[in-house]
C-alpha cells in the first residue's frame, strides 16, 4: 500500500541574531508522498521462529525493480532537500572553508621525493615529486588521479614502490567499489609497463625487490559483484613481465580451510614474507617464509586466532612482533625467526594500562599510547631502552610516526577536533619537531573548544566523550547537537578535525563524540565488552552520552542528531528504534542494518567476531532479532526525522541494508517526522568519494537536520 504523509507542520526559527532561541512558531509545509514499496512473502525459519522480510527483493542490486525504487526514492528525498532555503548557502560555506591547499607528508622512493596534493576543491589528491634535496617547488605531477573518470569517481587506492623506486603498483577504485585494479608504472618514464591486474580486492602490493610483487584477492563471485558472498581470501605473487593468470598462489584456497582476510607483506631487508591470516576481523594466525632460501618451507608462528599479532620489524633473524597475546593493551615481544611460536616469546616493550600502537623508522621503536583517546609518544632504541618521550604540538592525535631504517627525520601529522592537520619534520637523533606545513583555511580556532567529560551508562561503566563548540556557547538546552559514535571492530575515534564539522560549529552547534565499548580506545577488554551478546552495552552507551548532553543542558530532544556510518549505522538505527523520542533526528550513513542477513553479502561473514550469526545457535538468533533495526521498526510509533544514507557501489555493506530500513520505516512512521533515503550514484562505502559528492552531502545533511529541528533560517550570528 502506498504511504502518503499529508504536509506536515514544522516548527521554524525566527531568528534573533543575539540570542538564536525560539520566539515563537511557524509552519513550514513540504508535501511528501513516498514511493511505494511492494511486499513479497519471503519467510525465513530460525530456530522455530518465522521471520517476515517483505522487502527481501531489494538486496537485487541488479534488477530493474530495484534501480526504478532507487530512483524513485532519489526524486522524492531531492525535492524534499531542494525546497531547504539554506541549502545553498551551507554548500557555499561548505566549499569556501574546504577550497584551500593540503599538503600530505613527504616520503622518499629512490631519487625522488614524493607528496599528496589538493589545491583545494579538486575531487581528488594528486601525486607530486621532487629529486630528494633540490627545492619542492620544483616538484612535477607524477599520478593525477583527478583524471582516472571525467566526473571524478575513479579513485587512486593505494601505492607500492619497489625496492629501488623505479617501480610502482598502484591500484584504482571505480564507483567506489572495494574491487580493485592494479597499474604497473616505470616510476621514471611514467610509462605503464604491464596489462592491468583486475578483480583485486582488500589488499595491498609488497614488492619482492623488483621482481614483483604480492597481492591479495578472492575468486571473482557469481551472482553481483557488488553483494555476492566472498569468503576464501588468497595470496598471489604476480611476477613482472607474466600475465596474471600466471601469477603463483602463494596462501589460500583450500576448501578445508577458508580464510576471509588473507594479507602477505616483505620485510624492509626483503628476507622475509610474512603472511597473516583471519577468518574473522580480530584474531588472526601469522607465517613466515624465507624469502632468502630457494624454496624454503611455510613457517608457523601462531597457528590460531586467538589472538592479533603481527611482525613489525626485523634486524636480521631477530623478529620484533606486537601481540596482544596475554596482554589486552597490546607489548612488543622478541624472537629469533627460526624458531618462532610463542613458547620462546621474549617482552621488549611491555603492556601498560593504555593501548599500545607502535611503529618504526630512522632505526627506533615509536610506542604510540592512547590515554584516554589522546596521542603520547615514547621512543625506544633497538635495545629496548626508552630514548626519550616525544614533546607533541599539543592534545591530540598523531599520525604517520614512522620511516625507513635509514632515514634521519620522519614527518608525522596533528591534530584535534578544532585544529586542522598539521604536519611536523622530526629530527629522529635530537628528539625534536619543527612545523613544516600549516594549512591556510578560514577557520578561527581559537575561537572553540573541545572538553573531555566522562559519563556514566547504564551498567555503572565510566565513558568518556570529547565535546566542542564555540567559546562562550549558552548552555541552555537549544543548542543544535550531532552525537557521533562508532563502537565496534576494536576502532578507536581519536581527536581529528573536519571541514564539515567545523561548518556545522560555525553555525553554532555541538559536536560530541563518546568512546563507545566496543571500541579500541581501552584495549581489547574495552572491545570484547561491546561484541556479541554484549552489544547492548554500546547502544546503552550512547544512550547514556545523549542524556548526558541533555541533563547538562547542552542540547535536548528537540535540538539533538545522533549519526554514525557502517558500524555506527548500525548504532544509529539502534538507538532510534530503541529509543525514538531521545532525538529529533538519525542519520544512520552505509549501516549494517539487517542483523539477520549481513553475513550473506560479500565479506559480511568476517564480522562475526563482533555481532555473531542468525545461524549460531538460538541465543544468538534471539540476541540479534531483539535489536536488528530492520527487524524493530513498529507500527504506530513516531520516529525522529531520519535520512538515512548510502551508495549504489557499497560492496562492503551493501546498501540493501538502508534500502529495507528506509522502507520499513516509510511504512510504519506515524506522525510528522519525514523519512528518506539519499542514495549516491557511482558510489561506495566512502573511501575515494570525490569532493563535490561529499560537498553536497553534507550540505544535504546539515541542512535537513537543522530544518527538521526547527530552524527557518541558519543559526549563525
Amino acid at each position: 500500500m502506498k504511504k502518503i504523509i499529508i504536509p506536515f507542520m514544522v516548527l521554524a526559527l525566527v531568528a534573533c541574531h543575539d540570542s538564536k532561541e525560539k520566539e515563537e512558531n511557524s509552519t513550514k509545509e513540504i508535501a511528501l508522498k513516498y514511493p511505494e514499496t511492494k511486499k513479497v512473502d519471503t519467510v525465513t525459519n530460525y530456530f522455530d521462529t518465522e521471520v517476515k522480510d517483505p522487502y527481501r527483493w531489494l538486496e537485487d542490486d541488479r534488477s530493474e525493480e530495484t534501480e526504478a525504487w532507487v530512483k524513485k526514492e532519489n526524486k522524492v528525498t531531492f525535492n524534499y532537500l531542494s525546497q531547504i532555503p539554506y541549502r545553498d548557502s551551507l554548500k557555499e560555506r561548505l566549499s569556501t572553508l574546504w577550497n584551500y591547499e593540503k599538503i600530505g607528508a613527504p616520503s622518499k622512493e629512490g631519487d625522488y621525493t614524493y607528496f599528496s596534493k589538493n589545491d583545494g576543491l579538486q575531487n581528488q589528491y594528486v601525486i607530486y615529486r621532487y629529486k630528494t634535496g633540490e627545492d619542492p617547488s620544483t616538484a612535477e605531477v607524477f599520478l593525477n588521479p583527478n583524471k582516472f573518470s571525467e566526473d571524478g569517481t575513479t579513485s587512486l587506492g593505494g601505492m607500492s614502490f619497489s625496492e629501488n623506486g623505479n617501480l610502482l603498483a598502484y591500484s584504482i577504485s571505480e564507483g567506489g567499489s572495494d574491487w580493485r585494479k592494479v597499474m604497473i608504472m616505470n616510476a621514471e618514464t611514467k610509462e605503464i609497463t604491464e596489462d592491468t591486474l583486475v578483480d583485486i580486492k582488500f589488499s595491498g602490493m609488497s614488492w619482492k625487490g623488483d621482481e614483483g610483487f604480492f597481492y591479495s584477492s578472492y575468486d571473482k563471485p557469481k551472482g553481483s559483484e557488488l553483494s555476492a558472498k566472498t569468503d576464501q581470501h588468497k595470496l598471489y605473487y604476480h611476477k613482472l613481465g607474466t600475465p596474471q593468470k600466471e601469477d603463483k598462489l602463494i596462501f589460500g584456497g583450500t576448501e578445508a580451510e577458508k580464510h576471509r582476510y588473507v594479507g602477505g607483506s616483505v620485510t624492509e631487508d626483503n628476507k622475509y614474507l610474512i603472511i597473516r591470516a583471519s577468518t574473522s576481523t580480530s584474531g588472526n594466525k601469522l607465517f613466515l617464509k624465507d624469502l632468502s632460501k630457494q624454496n624454503s618451507p611455510l613457517k608457523t608462528i601462531i597457528g590460531n586466532t586467538d589472538t592479533d599479532t603481527y611482525v613489525i620489524e626485523n634486524k636480521d633473524n631477530k623478529l620484533f612482533l606486537v601481540t596482544n597475546y596475554n596482554a589486552p593493551n597490546k607489548k612488543i615481544v622478541t624472537v629469533d625467526a627460526a624458531n618462532p611460536s610463542s613458547d620462546n616469546w621474549t617482552d621488549f616493550i611491555a603492556e601498560t594500562e593504555n593501548v599500545l600502537s607502535p611503529s618504526t623508522g630512522g632505526g627506533y621503536f615509536f610506542a604510540e599510547y592512547m590515554k584516554d583517546a589522546v596521542s603520547v609518544i615514547k621512543q625506544y632504541d633497538y635495545e629496548g631502552k626508552l630514548v626519550r618521550d616525544v614533546e607533541l604540538p599539543g592534545i591530540g592525535s598523531v599520525g604517520g610516526f614512522g620511516t625507513k631504517k635509514e632515514e634521519k627525520e620522519l614527518y608525522y601529522s596533528f591534530t584535534n577536533y578544532i585544529t586542522p592537520g598539521s604536519i611536523y619534520k622530526y629530527n629522529i637523533e635530537k628528539g625534536t619537531s619543527e612545523l613544516y606545513r600549516k594549512p591556510k583555511i578560514d577557520f578561527q580556532s581559537e575561537k572553540y573548544e573541545s572538553k573531555q567529560v566522562f559519563f556514566t551508562s547504564k551498567d555503572g561503566t565510566k565513558v568518556p566523550m570529547i565535546i566542542t563548540y564555540k567559546k562562550g556557547i549558552e548552555l541552555n538546552g537549544k543548542n543544535p547537537t550531532i552525537l557521533y559514535g562508532y563502537g565496534g571492530f576494536n576502532i578507536s575515534l581519536t581527536p581529528s578535525f573536519s571541514i564539515a564539522n567545523a561548518v556545522w560549529m560555525e553555525q553554532g552547534g555541538i559536536y560530541a563524540v563518546p568512546n563507545l565499548r566496543g571500541g579500541g580506545e581501552y584495549g581489547k577488554k574495552w572491545h570484547d565488552a561491546g561484541i556479541k551478546t554484549k552489544k547492548q552495552n554500546v547502544f546503552d552507551d550512547f544512550i547514556a552520552a545523549a542524556e548526558y548532553l541533555i541533563e547538562n543542558d547542552y542540547t535536548s530532544s528537540d535540538y539533538l542528531a545522533i549519526r554514525g556510518g557502517s558500524n555506527g549505522g548500525l548504532l544509529v538505527g539502534a538507538t532510534m528504534t530503541q529509543r525514538p523520542q531521545l532525538m529529533k533526528v538519525a542519520l544512520p550513513a552505509v549501516g549494517v542494518l539487517d542483523m539477520l542477513r549481513y553475513h550473506t553479502f560479500t565479506a559480511g561473514a568476517g564480522w562475526a567476531y563482533d555481532y555473531g550469526t542468525a545461524e549460531d545457535s538460538k541465543e544468538m538468533f534471539d540476541y540479534l532479532y531483539k535489536y536488528s533495526p530492520v527487524h524493530n521498526v513498529k507500527e504506530g510509533t513516531a520516529y525522529p526525522a531520519t535520512l538515512v544514507t548510502t551508495g549504489d557501489h557499497d560492496d562492503r555493506v551493501v546498501p540493501a541494508h538502508s534500502f529495507k530500513f528506509a522502507a520499513e520505516l516509510q511504512a510504519k512512521q506515524t506522525g510528522n517526522n519525514p523519512v528518506l533515503i539519499r542514495i549516491e550514484t557511482n558510489a561506495g562505502h566512502g573511501a575515494g568519494t570525490p569532493v563535490s559528492k561529499t560537498i553536497e552531502q553534507y550540505a544535504d545533511i546539515f541542512g535537513f537536520t537543522l530544518w527538521n529541528m526547527g530552524f527557518e533560517n541558519l543559526p549563525k550570528e
